[in-house]
């Protein structure tokens, strides 16, 4: 198996303990894959102040955005996209949408971390 990334060394912390300032430093500061949407233009993509957010239903009825650590992570839960952009977490933390809108980081890996979105936005800004 490839060697883990910090990021998701940091994930394996936070799995533990959610609130590990070092973990969520780490985090904060790794770039992270964002899939690009299928319905999204490329002015979209080339656009580097607007991530167009993807947005899957959650089977509880809210709403996730799932990002990756690695482009392994994001071919098991979406084998289907073909594009992403890489982007520091911090920055998309920074813009992160109100209302109730989760962060789901590799969510097909035993490291899966979810946040919510006051989680994101109080965590992960720097």
């Amino acid at each position: 198996a490839p060697a883990a990334t910090p990021a998701q060394e940091a994930l394996d912390t936070l799995v533990v303990n959610t609130a590990d300032a070092a973990a969520l430093d780490t985090l904060a500061g790794s770039d992270v894959l964002v899939p690009v949407p299928d319905d999204a233009t490329d002015e979209d993509v080339a656009d580097p102040h607007a991530v167009a957010l993807p947005v899957l239903d959650d089977p509880e009825g809210g709403q996730v955005v799932p990002v990756f650590t690695s482009e392994l992570e994001l071919a098991e839960l979406l084998p289907t996209v073909s594009r992403y952009r890489l982007v520091p977490l911090a920055a998309l933390a920074s813009q992160w949408p109100s209302g109730d809108l989760d962060l789901i980081i590799d969510a097909a890996s035993p490291h899966g971390l979810t946040l919510t979105s006051e989680g994101v936005r109080t965590l992960l800004v720097r």
